[in-house]
């Protein structure tokens, strides 16, 4: 049954610069199933700081927040909570009465599935990226104990702060570097842009590898993630990180977290 909308439904978004369908039919799956009046809805913006305006003055309960704007925003919130605050990226946006606190879900996901992979801690990994969401997957690596890596960055400043912050070495490219985790937390590979069909690693380095894990949340299936396949590696999606912050995120909204049963048939709604 279709939820009637009134002037009491509670609104939640995200702003992404291509968004997807992923986190809205997440979402309001549970919101229908858990009978809640709230609706969520996609945006992009080329004007941030008055979309984030608009959260605040418009009593929008929550705004996730993807590439480029994790880092962006920050100076237009009320407060961190020390989930974003550690590593100066905010994914999550709460809105209580007009104040609005930010926080960082991508992390908690992230440390997560390392957990439960269960990546070993002395795994060489090498990172491609150098922003907010490479900096939510560089902290959790840190913080769980992973040593041994690479920041792939082509911007020095940028990848060298990165490196110094998880005291790991910075590179620009994958020359030289051998590791046996590959991430990629770019937009390489991602739905409706114009690198849709880059692969983020080269075949021989997706060969070398043992685990290999894509942030990228759309397609389910990026590029990496069918060459990681068709060469039997370890594969950790981003559809998989998507779906653990975003049950984060709607526990923030709503207080309500669901059960393991409804969160997995959110998450396969979702992505079908």
């Amino acid at each position: 049954m279709t939820r009637p909308i009134t002037k009491d439904t509670t609104l939640c978004m995200s702003l992404a610069a291509r968004p997807g369908n992923f986190g809205t039919r997440f979402h309001n799956y549970l919101y229908d199933a858990l009978g809640l009046d709230y609706l969520y809805k996609a945006f992009t913006t080329r004007d941030l700081a008055a979309a984030i305006g608009g959260v605040r003055a418009l009593g929008i309960r929550g705004c996730a927040v993807s590439m480029p704007f994790k880092e962006a925003c920050i100076p237009m919130v009320d407060e961190l909570d020390p989930s974003a605050q550690a590593i100066d990226s905010v994914n999550t946006i709460v809105n209580t009465d007009g104040y609005l606190k930010a926080y960082n879900t991508d992390y908690m996901a992230i440390a997560g599935l390392l957990a439960q992979y269960r990546v070993p801690s002395d795994t060489v990994f090498a990172l491609r990226g150098s922003g907010g969401m490479a900096k939510a997957v560089a902290c959790a690596l840190r913080d769980a104990g992973f040593g041994r890596g690479y920041i792939i960055a082509r911007n020095e400043e940028k990848g060298k702060r990165l490196a110094g912050l998880c005291g790991v070495e910075w590179r620009p490219d994958m020359d030289g570097v051998a590791a046996r985790m590959l991430i990629n937390a770019t937009p390489l590979g991602m739905a409706g842009g114009a690198e849709a069909e880059r692969l983020a690693f080269g075949a021989e380095e997706i060969a070398r590898a043992g685990i290999v894990f894509d942030v990228v949340a759309l397609p389910v299936e990026t590029p990496l993630i069918r060459a990681a396949r068709a060469r039997q590696k370890t594969v950790i999606t981003g559809a998989e990180v998507f779906a653990i912050q975003a049950v984060e995120q709607f526990v923030l909204y709503t207080g309500i977290r669901p059960d393991e049963a409804l969160f997995r048939q959110a998450a396969a709604h979702a992505r079908g």
